[in-house]
């Protein structure tokens, strides 16, 4: 009995895609690639700051379990959002990244901040779990020096606003 012939062409898998290069960053970018992150156990970005200084007078450091691999982007600029209690307040600049071990032999990226605690427009942000990426112009606005000391308005109250564009 003759054996059937597959039709049409034949294809041994996906094609293969060439290996993706990250375009480069300039540090005078606009918009640099930002973290955001879930600052849990602290109220406020000043309860932040009391922490780090805990662990010396050096840059602070957060370290994370996933290392990101858009770091080019990162480092042109970035800066990780601090969101406290469901609230994005603060933002530190990401100096660079480091690599730690920690006692389970477990390959770590410590990300190494600027002291330097900057507040942000506050924006709600809902849980999550580990980091985010945000875009540059997803990041809300500094504020300005002389509002840095105002109290941020109740997450709810923020919440609503936010819904109805008003934040």
């Amino acid at each position: 009995m003759a054996q059937r012939q597959p039709v049409g062409p034949s294809r041994p898998g996906p094609p293969r895609l060439p290996a993706r290069r990250p375009a480069p960053i300039l540090p005078s970018m606009p918009h640099p690639l930002n973290l955001m992150k879930l600052c849990v156990g602290c109220a406020d970005p000043a309860e932040l700051a009391d922490w780090q200084r805990r662990f010396g007078d050096g840059p602070a450091s957060h370290v994370t379990r996933m290392w990101p691999t858009r770091q080019a982007e990162l480092l042109g600029g970035g800066s990780i959002y601090w969101v406290f209690r469901g609230v994005m307040l603060a933002r530190q600049r990401i100096l660079h990244l480091e690599e730690r071990i920690g006692p389970d032999q477990i390959r770590r990226c410590a990300l190494i901040l600027d002291r330097d605690i900057v507040p942000v427009a506050a924006v709600p942000r809902r849980a999550f779990q580990g980091w985010r990426y945000l875009r540059g112009g997803d990041a809300p606005a500094d504020l300005p020096r002389g509002r840095a000391a105002e109290a941020a308005l109740p997450p709810k109250l923020m919440r609503e606003l936010a819904e109805m564009g008003l934040r």
